[in-house]
């Protein structure tokens, strides 16, 4: 079924958006700061992509998941949503972990 991919993809994408705005962790504090770190994120990794395609080292596999529109050889549309993910999901992860860092310092020992 075709763009079932993409649709798991936005929907976790999403479901980010919402944890992220419900704890004010990463969009809400800092949204220019956020935006730039999930843009550059997504830009290296679409750069190492682009490094292993042209290596050989990735290769798109055939999968019916998949809605078919290709940005190049190899790389389908779903892989830049899934960077885009993987890049803000980093971005909200680092935000929690700072924030429990900050939530043990100010417990006395």
């Amino acid at each position: 079924m075709p763009g079932i991919y993409l649709g798991a993809i936005l929907f976790s994408l999403v479901g980010m958006g919402l944890i992220d705005w419900k704890y004010s962790l990463a969009l809400r504090v800092a949204p220019v700061r956020t935006t730039i770190a999930v843009l550059i994120g997504t830009a290296f990794f679409l750069a190492w992509d682009v490094v292993g395609i042209v290596t050989g080292v990735f290769v798109k596999g055939e999968s019916p998941l998949f809605v078919g529109v290709m940005l190049a050889p190899h790389l389908p549309l779903e892989e830049v949503f899934f960077l885009l993910f993987l890049s803000y999901l980093a971005v909200v992860m680092f935000a929690v972990f700072e924030r429990r860092a900050a939530a043990r310092e100010r417990v006395p020992s």
